[in-house]
């Protein structure tokens, strides 16, 4: 009989996947309050904004933010749910060349 682990098992993935939702959910308001932030300090800074100037500081703020955070989550469902220990790394098997 095969054991499920990690990610394998259906309710385990639900409940980290849940997880990861709850998480990236907050770190998206987070996103925003960093956009924000950006956009009171460039109005402080240079005045008004054109429209332009706007636009890309809000998506490049809040894409960068969010990209950031999506990848550290998933770093920490990877390790938080065991899947990183079935991994099987094939380099430690192998002898070492000689020169």
């Amino acid at each position: 009989m095969t054991h499920k682990e990690a990610l394998d098992d259906p309710q385990i993935a639900a409940t980290a996947w849940g997880r990861f939702r709850r998480i990236m959910g907050w770190m998206a308001l987070a996103g925003v309050l960093c956009v924000a932030a950006a956009l009171l300090f460039l109005y402080w800074w240079t005045g008004t904004l054109l429209l332009h100037m706007a636009i890309a500081t809000i998506l490049g703020v809040w894409l960068t933010f969010m990209l950031g955070t999506g990848l550290m989550a998933l770093a920490f469902l990877s390790h938080g749910t065991g899947h990183d220990e079935q991994v099987i790394d094939r380099l430690k098997d192998e002898v070492p060349i000689d020169d």
